[in-house]
């Protein structure tokens, strides 16, 4: 006989990485939903449309019968087939619908007639676990005590992040560096999906009961992607640290990330001189962006360090070049645009140092 099996413990089932199976369709999913969620869904966007318009005009039980005219036969046998295979491999799976209602439910009892295996469906759905993961946002709701560390573009500010267990890489969360170069060849995630992540990374955070958070300072953006607005204020007004590095060194850092390995990201190009071409386009168009703030004779010698290092590169196999035009636009645009945040800020920092200075600095304070 078939019962339902509701779970509302949600952050369990986020510091446990819960697989999860979100039955809503498409859109739905595509406008956000739970980090890690696979999407098997019961309607498409069309099925889902009609369903809701018959609920509107006729009620709940007139949208169900259409439901299950919409879907029968063998797209019934796959889906059913789908979520079956998905569940042979992830037996503790929650599955979730919009409201935790009626399509979670359909799907728990079409597995359960299919398999006779009971499935367990998410206490409320999407929408009561979106309001959970929006609360984690809230700085009440934090434990940790925040540490921020600043630094001029290329100091390796988030390389030295990452040798700390207690820290949250923003940029990894928004798919962006958090500068105008900063885009990757894949997009950045839906605002919800940001949130969404942010919200889990620090249920995590909070679970391993550490007495700080480390944070690098990004601002409240991180590429067209935002940190809702208290909890940036919140990060602002926590201690910081400035990381200092030599500029040949930072000149090394940019070519290695907005260089190589930018062009690595169109390593599925067959012909490498398209794919640098490709990579031109990209930076030339960011360039353009960020012209007014560069003015016109800085913007025109810098694009054309950047077409020079291109045609050295095509025709000497050899990236060297692409550091000219790095070192005017760190020298020229983003140390005065660090110098000037730094300006701004209400206190002064903690600590200006060295990495190794930085890193002592760190672990003294038990991160």
């Amino acid at each position: 006989m078939f019962t339902d099996q509701l779970v509302n413990d949600f952050t369990e089932i986020i510091v446990e990485e819960r697989a999860l199976i979100d039955v809503r369709s498409p859109s739905e999913f595509a406008a956000g939903s739970i980090t890690g969620a696979v999407n098997l869904p019961l309607l498409t966007d069309e099925q889902r449309h009609l369903v809701g318009i018959y609920y509107k005009e006729e009620g709940e039980e007139a949208a169900i019968t259409l439901g299950h005219r919409l879907v029968t036969g063998t797209k019934k046998d796959q889906l059913i087939k789908a979520w079956c295979a998905y569940l042979k491999t992830n037996p503790q799976a929650v599955v979730f619908c919009s409201r935790g209602g009626l399509r979670s439910k359909i799907v728990a009892q079409w597995v359960f007639e299919a398999s006779g295996k009971r499935v367990n469906r998410l206490h409320g759905g999407y929408k009561a676990l979106r309001t959970y993961l929006l609360g984690c946002l809230e700085p009440s709701a934090i434990s940790s005590i925040p540490i921020i560390v600043g630094g001029r573009t290329g100091s390796g500010k988030t390389e030295l992040l990452k040798t700390f267990a207690n820290s949250i890489d923003l940029e990894s969360i928004a798919n962006h560096r958090g500068s105008s170069f900063g885009r990757f060849t894949t997009p950045q995630p839906g605002q919800a999906d940001f949130e969404n992540r942010l919200a889990t990374a620090l249920v995590k955070h909070d679970s391993n009961n550490f007495a700080h958070l480390l944070l690098e300072d990004e601002g409240r953006h991180v590429g067209k992607r935002f940190i809702p607005r208290q909890l940036a204020q919140y990060f602002a007004d926590a201690d910081f640290v400035v990381l200092e590095t030599e500029f040949e060194e930072r000149v090394v850092n940019i070519y290695q990330e907005y260089v190589v390995l930018s062009q690595a990201q169109y390593s599925n190009e067959s012909d490498s001189t398209r794919a640098m071409w490709l990579w031109f386009a990209e930076m030339n168009q960011s360039m353009e962006r960020i012209g007014k703030r560069l003015g016109p004779k800085l913007l025109d010698q810098i694009k054309a360090l950047l077409e020079s290092g291109c045609y050295h590169q095509e025709k000497n196999g050899d990236q060297e070049a692409h550091k000219h035009w790095i070192r005017l636009l760190l020298r020229h645009y983003y140390d005065p645009m660090y110098d000037y945040q730094l300006e701004k800020k209400q206190r002064p920092p903690v600590l200006t140092g060295n990495q190794g200075i930085i890193r002592q600095y760190l672990k003294s304070i038990g991160l």
